[in-house]
C-alpha cells in the first residue's frame, strides 16, 4: 500500500494548479503585449492617419524608410548613443560592484547612494540635468570655469548634445547594472578565490580566471538589458533636447513617436517600430554568439 501511495502520477493526470498561477500573466501578456504587437505589424502595412479607415499600403512604408534621411539620421544617432553609453554602463557597473563588495565601512550607504538615481523618474532626471548643464547658470560650467574652461553649450551644440545626454544616462542607470553584478558576485564561492590566493595567484589573476568566468550569467543579463535600454532611449532626450539641435539627438524611438503621434502617420510609425525590433533581434543574436557560455551556466 505504501508503494502504491508513493507511485508517481501519470503525465496525463498532472495538476493544473501551476498553470492557473501563470494564467493571469499570460492573459495580460496576450492582451497588452503580444496582441498589440501583432496588430501593429498589420498596421505597418497600411497608410493610416488614425482618423478614418486604414488603406492598404503593402511594403511601401518599409520602402520609404530606406530612403528617409531623417530615419537614417535617427538610426545613426541611436547607434552613436549606444556606443557612448553601453560599454561604460557595463564596465562602470562591474567596477562599482567590485568596489562596494569589499569589506569597507559605509559600503551599504555607498550602494544605496549609487543605486538611488535609478529610482528617480526619467522626467525628473531630465529636468535635473537641464539645470546642471545649463550654459549660463549650470553647476557643471561653474566648476569648469574654476579650472579655466569656458562655459560650454552642452545641450544646444550639436557636438556636445549627445555626449551630455550620455553623461546623464550614465549617472541615472549605472546603479542598476551594479546591483546585478553585485548579486552575481554573491554567488562566486569565496573558497575558490581563497584557494587561488593560497596557491600564489595575484588579485588580477583571481579576478581573470575565477571571478570573471563565474560572472558570465550576470554579464549576459547586463549586456542584454543595456543594449535594449540604450537602443530604446527616449525619455531623457525628449525632456533635455527634444531631438535637437539640428536633429543631433534624434533617436529611432523618438522618430517613431513623432511620426505616429504628432504627424499621425500611424502606419509609418509602426514600420519604424518593427525596423527597431529587427535591429534589436540582430543585436541579441550577436550577443549570443559572443557570450555563448553564459546561456548554459
Amino acid at each position: 500500500m505504501a508503494a502504491l501511495a508513493t507511485k508517481p502520477r501519470r503525465a496525463g493526470n498532472r495538476s493544473v494548479t501551476p498553470y492557473l498561477f501563470v494564467l493571469p500573466y499570460l492573459i495580460v501578456f496576450v492582451l497588452f503585449r503580444f496582441g498589440p504587437a501583432v496588430v501593429g505589424f498589420f498596421i505597418s502595412l497600411t497608410n493610416w492617419k488614425i482618423i478614418g479607415s486604414p488603406s492598404p499600403g503593402g511594403l511601401s512604408n518599409y520602402q520609404t524608410l530606406v530612403t528617409d534621411p531623417q530615419f537614417l539620421t535617427s538610426l545613426e544617432n541611436t547607434l552613436y548613443f549606444m556606443l557612448l553609453t553601453a560599454p561604460l554602463l557595463v564596465l562602470l557597473g562591474l567596477a562599482l560592484a567590485l568596489l562596494v563588495d569589499q569589506q569597507l565601512h559605509g559600503r551599504v550607504i555607498a550602494r544605496t547612494a549609487i543605486f538611488m538615481p535609478y529610482v528617480v523618474m526619467s522626467t525628473v532626471v531630465g529636468v535635473i540635468w537641464l539645470w546642471i548643464l545649463n550654459k549660463e547658470s549650470g553647476i557643471l560650467n561653474y566648476y569648469l570655469s574654476l579650472i579655466g574652461i569656458h562655459p560650454l553649450a552642452w545641450l544646444t551644440d550639436s557636438n556636445t548634445a549627445m555626449p551630455a545626454v550620455a553623461i546623464a544616462t550614465l549617472w541615472w542607470t549605472v546603479g542598476f547594472n551594479m546591483i546585478i553584478f553585485l548579486a552575481g558576485l554573491q554567488d562566486v564561492p569565496q573558497e575558490l578565490e581563497d584557494s587561488a590566493r593560497v596557491d600564489g595567484a595575484g588579485e588580477f589573476a583571481v579576478f581573470r580566471h575565477i571571478t570573471l568566468p563565474l560572472l558570465a550569467p550576470a554579464t549576459f543579463i547586463v549586456v542584454m538589458l543595456t543594449l535594449i535600454n540604450t537602443f530604446q532611449v527616449f525619455d531623457q532626450i525628449y525632456v533635455m533636447t527634444g531631438g535637437g539641435p539640428s536633429l543631433a539627438t534624434l533617436t529611432i524611438i523618438q522618430y517613431l513617436y513623432y511620426q505616429a503621434f504628432e504627424f499621425y502617420k500611424l502606419g509609418y510609425g509602426s514600420a519604424v517600430a518593427y525596423v527597431a525590433l529587427a535591429v534589436l533581434i540582430v543585436l541579441a543574436v550577436i550577443q549570443q554568439r559572443l557570450l555563448p557560455e553564459a546561456e548554459t551556466r
